[in-house]
């Protein structure tokens, strides 16, 4: 609750754990797209938008040029210019060798994400199950306190007959 009586609900859907926060792996899809051949910029994010990581949505055009000129700046992309008699000049970009051993490397990335992830998500379906997140050892615990019995007063010294 808020300081004003009002409830702070989180939208899910703009949370983290929706997925749509994968920013970081827009390197290697673009990577992947292009190794299968050169391309102009617009047509890799038509490209991305089906991609199972973005799911359908469109990414920002903006972004992906930002990371394109990143690429380039490293050298695991080079674009030219396609001059043709019809409509403006475009971009197109290739993958460079190096861009090619930069995927190679990528792969083997991801690779251990996805153990790594397989874990977590191991973990994470198991603290799910549990109640409030408490170790099943807990909850154990908890059931015999409940099924316990207190002595009764004289044996504690007390006059008391309530339990504490």
């Amino acid at each position: 609750m808020s300081a004003r009586g009002r409830s702070l609900k989180i939208d899910l859907d703009e949370c983290p754990c929706s997925g749509t926060t994968l920013a970081r792996l827009i390197q290697p899809a673009i990577m992947t797209i292009l190794a299968y051949g050169p391309l102009h910029g617009y047509r890799i994010v038509q490209r991305l938008a089906k991609t199972p990581m973005l799911g359908g949505s469109r990414p920002d055009p903006t972004g992906v040029y930002r990371m394109l000129h990143i690429m380039q700046k490293r050298g695991f992309v080079n674009c030219s210019w396609d001059l043709s008699d019809r409509g403006p000049a475009k971009r197109r970009y290739r993958l460079t060798p190096d861009g090619r051993r930069c995927l190679g490397r990528w792969v083997e990335t991801l690779a251990d994400y996805r153990r790594a992830v397989g874990k977590l998500l191991s973990a994470a379906q198991r603290a799910s199950a549990t109640r409030a997140g408490e170790p099943k050892d807990r909850r154990k615990e908890d059931t015999c306190r409940s099924r316990a019995k207190w002595p009764s007063s004289r044996a504690r010294g007390s006059d008391r007959s309530s339990a504490p």
